[in-house]
């Protein structure tokens, strides 16, 4: 449990490293945006995955649970 809480924190806590949204948090990227790299195609690995699970959390409105884990 501890190991997927930390994955979540860390989720929360990812900035986009590139491109139009460069430095933006995942949770606050447009869900079209999502959409388009869904679209696309998501980058291999890491960013990828968490950019895959963060367009799940937004269709399923879940993203209340990912703004408290945000580290200020």
């Amino acid at each position: 449990m501890g190991d997927k809480k930390h994955e979540l924190v860390e989720l929360a806590n990812m900035r986009m490293p590139y491109g139009k949204y460069k430095g933006v948090l995942l949770i606050k990227l447009p869900e079209p945006y999502l959409v388009w790299y869904k679209q696309k195609g998501f980058p291999n690995g890491k960013l990828g995955r968490q950019l895959e699970l963060m367009l799940e959390i937004k269709i399923n409105g879940l993203e209340e649970l990912i703004y408290p884990l945000i580290q200020k």
